[in-house]
């Protein structure tokens, strides 16, 4: 359970200092000025969290939680399914944690040198590992290293554009670097979030059938096509090598799955020309 979904005294705290933080940011923010939000003493903030950095470790204690039982998850499969299941899955937990998450990646690296700062550290290694995959040559390395940058950093530099949106974009961006289709994989969704800004299933990016489009989320719509014409197939390559679409929505422009166009975009050399 995350310190939002707790009562008493000590999450009022943790919620005020989020807030606080958001706002003036946290070297602009004192212990007195939570304090007095809260109608509390200083003393009483101190009771709970011996100092200010403690309270930023503690609003922080949630994202690397999830991130470090994806890690667990991802690295128990095998090849491909654990690289895009860390992915997909590392995508989802940023935009779960949406909210902070800026203020916790700007500040942590300047106040933090203990065991969150290292378990943080920890986290990317292992996460840049698992993307990499076994024997991974430097460039190799460095595509993880980049494919765990797109996506993280959107979510903290594009907050006006919807969770649904921006989960297909990165995702697509990663599948771009790495020249990969996902398999299927399995991701719990976060069901508590509003329906008009919760994040697609990753079940969905995966096999192909997710939209660009907020709203659609949820299966693939019964009747759509599932393949395309040799005309929508050399206009969907013009679309993706002009990088002005997603894979998300040339499938919603041509109303085929995500699978689809990627079947078509990863044609062989003996298919190359109906591609032209």
């Amino acid at each position: 359970m995350s310190w939002e979904e707790t009562d008493g005294t000590r999450s009022r705290i943790l919620r005020t200092a989020s807030d606080l933080f958001a706002e003036q940011g946290y070297q602009r923010t004192s212990l007195r000025q939570i304090a007095e939000r809260l109608r509390l003493t200083k003393a009483a903030i101190l009771y709970h969290f011996p100092s200010k950095a403690h309270l930023l470790t503690a609003l922080a204690e949630p994202l690397i939680r999830d991130l470090e039982a994806l890690l667990d998850k991802a690295g128990a499969l095998p090849g491909q399914q654990a690289r895009w299941t860390l992915l997909a899955g590392w995508v989802d937990t940023m935009l779960a944690h949406r909210g902070p998450l800026g203020m916790l990646f700007h500040d942590l690296a300047l106040v933090d040198r203990g065991s969150t700062y290292h378990r943080l550290m920890q986290i990317a290694m292992r996460a840049n590992e698992i993307v990499a995959g076994p024997d991974a040559g430097r460039r190799d390395r460095v595509r993880a290293v980049q494919a765990i940058a797109m996506c993280s950093d959107p979510v903290v530099f594009m907050i006006d554009v919807p969770a649904s949106v921006l989960r297909g974009d990165m995702l697509d961006g990663a599948c771009r670097l790495l020249g990969e289709t996902p398999p299927d994989v399995a991701e719990p969704v976060d069901r508590s979030a509003p329906a008009t800004d919760r994040t697609t299933p990753v079940t969905e990016v995966a096999s192909g059938t997710a939209s660009a489009t907020p709203k659609r989320v949820g299966r693939r719509r019964p009747g759509r096509p599932r393949s395309m014409s040799p005309e929508q197939v050399r206009s969907a390559r013009r679309m993706h090598l002009a990088g002005t679409h997603s894979a998300d929505e040339i499938a919603a422009e041509f109303g085929v799955s995500r699978a689809t166009v990627y079947r078509h975009l990863d044609a062989d050399d003996d298919n190359e020309t109906v591609l032209r």
